[in-house]
């Protein structure tokens, strides 16, 4: 496939066009014409273009890429080891931010919600860009120490938790990554538990005095599914050797 025929349905798929970021969104580093190979991970780290290049990739498809809104713009350090092993080796990096976040069915939240057998999910539309922050029921009701016990199975990995009753959790609101400067809009929703990435300090007393459980599952653990799912998207749909990339990463 070539590659700005990937970038063109890519962009179309996950409407780029219409959703404000924080970073440019689709192609950050130009490559190879042509692509066969696409590794696929939740940051272009040195760890996953290491990987890529072991892999002979033709380009890297991640959810945290490159040029941030605010940060330096000076290729050194870090930037520079990356940027020149991309060059060097002549693969693109493709990288989508809040469109990844946000798609209706191949998103991180909506992936997390399928996970966790979560229904009824709809977007809170007072949140934009639609779909940042979401709603919803467990499909089994269940107290918030089972509900742990779930996430810590799908997830592999044991969630921090701020527990309020011990009255079983019906109905929650989620936003995967470091989202938890949303459990004051979740908390108002009425909602039983608040689900993210992420914990700050002023976030425990949002859930002790809104009396809201707070769960924090990790940002890289809720953020692997729509960028895996994406990958897996376009190997059915157009026949790519797609493979996704899972560097640890315990926040």
């Amino acid at each position: 496939m070539k590659s700005n025929e990937l970038v063109e349905y890519l962009n179309h798929l996950l409407d780029t066009k219409n959703i404000n970021d924080y970073c440019p969104n689709g192609l950050q580093v130009e490559g190879k014409s042509t692509i066969n190979k696409i590794v696929t991970g939740v940051t272009a780290s040195e760890m996953l273009i290491d990987a890529a290049i072991e892999q002979n990739a033709d380009a890297i498809l991640v959810h945290h890429g490159y040029f941030w809104k605010g940060e330096s713009q000076v290729i050194t350090g870090l930037k520079k080891n990356r940027l020149a092993k991309l060059l060097k080796q002549d693969i693109n990096l493709l990288a989508y931010h809040l469109p990844v976040d946000v798609h209706a069915t191949l998103g991180n939240n909506a992936q997390l919600a399928h996970l966790l057998d979560i229904i009824d999910v709809v977007p809170v539309k007072s949140v934009k860009p639609k779909g940042v922050l979401m709603q919803g029921k467990l499909k089994t009701p269940m107290t918030v120490k089972d509900f742990g016990e779930l996430i810590t199975a799908k997830l592999q990995r044991t969630p921090l938790i701020n527990a309020v009753n011990d009255e079983l959790v019906t109905s929650i609101a989620w936003c995967t990554g470091g989202g938890q400067g949303y459990i004051d809009t979740a908390a108002e929703l009425g909602v039983d538990a608040f689900l993210t990435g992420e914990a700050s300090e002023q976030t425990i007393h949002s859930s002790r005095e809104f009396g809201i459980h707070f769960i924090a599952a990790g940002h890289h653990a809720t953020e692997r599914y729509g960028i895996k799912a994406l990958g897996e998207h376009l190997a059915n749909e157009f026949g790519l050797d797609v493979e996704f990339v899972d560097i640890h990463n315990p926040v």
